[in-house]
């Protein structure tokens, strides 16, 4: 049974969740402050944590920064509707999804979901896992999709579940470009939504932890208003 963690201090909001997701399956427990949620998640082996962004004593920013210090469990943010900063914020600090509130108990459960199909296999905390799946080799990077670890030019690359998921789109399409609309159909499972940035956010991050090529030139590589290509050597 996948276990969610909730953490916001809106204690009928979190109720009413808590409630839903149980009878949808999930193992759930809350707590109410981001402190608190913080210290919660990395201490026992969650599938998956639900954070909200606006709580007192510790953001869900804050919160966030915490758990990326030491877990690579997947975070799932809630923001406030309309709030573009925080969501990407969020999602340039690590986290793999948003749901801007306030949302529907389905909609909530969809997205849950969603994400634990993207991070399937990978650990809630630091620990190493055995690759069960082929690798993927493109130049200095190596995918292992088994344990969703990834090594660049030979050492550990940290990244989040979704940034996996973009940069293993990416690479199996090497020296290709790759529209948004198809990277998000393969990454995600839905159409590119207008206006969402995710995929930009996401990519933009990644290519922080690449560096650059020895000509300059970013290893991933954008063509305004079409997509994106991972360059080989």
């Amino acid at each position: 049974m996948n276990k969610v963690l909730l953490v916001d201090d809106d204690i009928d909001l979190t109720a009413m969740l808590s409630q839903y997701l149980v009878r949808e399956g999930f193992d759930v427990h809350a707590v109410h402050d981001g402190e608190a949620g913080a210290l919660e998640a990395v201490s026992r082996p969650y599938s998956i944590v639900v954070l909200d962004i606006m709580m007192p004593r510790v953001s869900g920013t804050e919160a966030l920064r915490r758990i990326r210090s030491t877990s690579q469990v997947p975070v799932l943010m809630l923001t406030a509707r309309g709030d573009n900063i925080d969501r990407i914020v969020g999602l340039d600090m690590g986290a793999d999804d948003y749901v801007p509130k306030p949302c529907t108990p389905g909609e909530l459960v969809a997205r849950i979901r969603a994400i634990l199909r993207r991070t399937e296999g990978r650990e809630p905390a630091s620990t190493p896992v055995a690759s069960g799946a082929k690798q993927l080799q493109v130049g200095p990077l190596i995918l292992s999709p088994g344990s969703r670890s990834a090594t660049w030019q030979g050492r550990p690359l940290e990244l989040t579940g979704t940034e996996f998921t973009l940069l293993e789109v990416l690479a199996r399409q090497a020296g290709q470009l790759v529209s948004k609309q198809d990277i998000s159909l393969q990454a995600f499972g839905q159409p590119l939504a207008r206006f969402d940035r995710r995929i930009d956010v996401h990519i933009s991050s990644i290519r922080q932890k690449l560096g650059l090529r020895s000509d300059g030139q970013s290893w991933i590589e954008s063509v305004r208003g079409r997509g994106y290509q991972l360059l080989v050597d």
